[in-house]
């Protein structure tokens, strides 16, 4: 599953003018804000769920573990090797 969103570009004079509305704007519309300085990016504002998804990603990266699990599974599901959710809750022992 790939999440991409929009990325919004604001000057650093307009993002200190709109600063505290962007909350709210980002909230009602998902989005990266790039802040430029002479046109080029130099920081990136998003909403707090964007940044604590992207830390998570980083953590589970750097867990040499974590990868190789996810790319086991990965190989299995394009081996078609899943298996349904009724089964999967069975063998968990859950209702």
């Amino acid at each position: 599953m790939t999440m991409t969103r929009e990325t919004k570009e604001l000057t650093t004079v307009d993002a200190r003018r709109e600063l505290t509305k962007l909350p709210e704007k980002l909230g009602a519309n998902p989005a990266t804000v790039a802040v430029t300085r002479r046109g080029k990016p130099v920081l990136a504002i998003m909403t707090w769920e964007d940044y604590q998804a992207i830390m998570e990603t980083l953590e589970i990266l750097n867990d040499d573990k974590a990868v190789e699990q996810l790319r086991h599974s990965i190989k299995e599901v394009k081996e078609g090797k899943q298996i349904p959710w009724q089964e999967a809750k069975a063998r968990l022992g859950a209702y």
